[in-house]
């Protein structure tokens, strides 16, 4: 495994793809309709939309090429050769807060795919580094700014 590789859920790569998909065939048509239009306003040495237009095309095909490279180190996580009894990439989770007795459910994901609003955290994250590895009953103090969570493990699925 080179650490360049980016692992990701099938749906993760379906998501990335198709934002690429997106961009392509959607935003640099947006783009270049927005650059063809500041150039006919004229002088383009003080047209703010052109510079604005130049700058949006460059923010776009940074992001693009931002999204190729992910995709061309990305590799897919097939769930049968991780473990099912553990916390690794792909996993969803149920975590009961022991302080609090509150249930919370989260799906170990890689960065690119966290989605905190969705419940997928990712497996850098200070609670995804913390939890990782560990089995349903273990318990995990997580250090995080607003102090110590301390979370059991109660379920682990694929």
């Amino acid at each position: 495994m080179a650490s360049s590789d980016v692992f990701l859920t099938q749906e993760g790569y379906e998501k990335l793809k198709d934002e690429l998909d997106f961009l392509k065939k959607v935003k640099r048509r947006e783009v270049a309709k927005q650059l063809e239009k500041a150039r006919a306003m004229g002088d383009l040495s003080e047209n703010a939309e052109y510079d604005a237009a130049k700058d949006a095309q460059a923010h776009l095909e940074k992001k693009i090429m931002e999204l190729e490279d992910k995709l061309s180190r990305a590799r897919i996580i097939e769930h049968e050769n991780i473990p099912k009894d553990k916390i690794y990439i792909g996993a969803k989770v149920k975590l009961r807060d022991v302080d609090s007795g509150e249930e919370l459910e989260y799906q170990f994901v890689a960065p690119p795919e966290a989605d905190y609003a969705q419940n997928k955290i990712s497996v850098e994250s200070p609670i995804g580094k913390s939890l990782l590895g560990r089995k349903v009953g273990d318990v995990a103090e997580i250090t995080v700014p607003a102090g110590i969570l301390r979370y059991q493990v109660v379920e682990i699925n694929r």
